[in-house]
């Protein structure tokens, strides 16, 4: 078997209503803590991730909201598919995102699973919720932009 490389990403899964519903403001990549047969159930790319969340407890960040369906080929010992895992960051990175959530009213969130390597890695964000009127907003401009472009290229002709 070939041994994945070093740098080489595999997206498993995205959040795509982040960006619609969110302001994202900085990002980070953690490891996450899992079970051999929620690892197998990743590389099948059987996961949902629209409503996850983080929350940091004691030090320590967890994940919520994520559903990893079970591994058919798995024993009966299957893994819960709404557990909540542990987020695998320094405890200094933690401590920074911890005082921007409870301090500045930042959300954590989780934007992507990924494979890097050999290893399943999770991309945060810190977010602000979007109002109404800024979904509207971003709605309009992109339309103008595909509008815009779509004139350029019927005068380049």
């Amino acid at each position: 078997m070939k041994k994945p490389e070093k740098d080489a990403i595999r997206v498993i899964c995205t959040n795509r209503k982040a960006t619609h519903d969110f302001f994202l403001h900085e990002r980070f990549e953690a490891g996450l803590a899992l079970v051999g047969s929620e690892v197998k159930s990743l590389r099948e790319a059987a996961v949902t991730m629209a409503d996850g969340w983080v929350e940091i407890r004691k030090g320590q960040a967890f994940l919520h909201g994520i559903q990893i369906n079970e591994y058919a080929q798995a024993n009966r010992w299957q893994h819960e598919v709404g557990r909540v895992r542990k987020i695998l960051m320094h405890r200094h990175e933690i401590d920074k995102i911890a005082t921007k959530v409870l301090i500045k009213g930042f959300t954590l969130i989780p934007l992507q699973l990924y494979f890097k390597g050999g290893l399943v890695k999770v991309e945060l964000a810190l977010v602000t919720q979007k109002k109404h009127h800024d979904k509207r907003a971003v709605k309009r401009e992109a339309d103008d932009k595909r509008d815009m472009n779509r004139e350029m290229k019927k005068h380049r002709r």
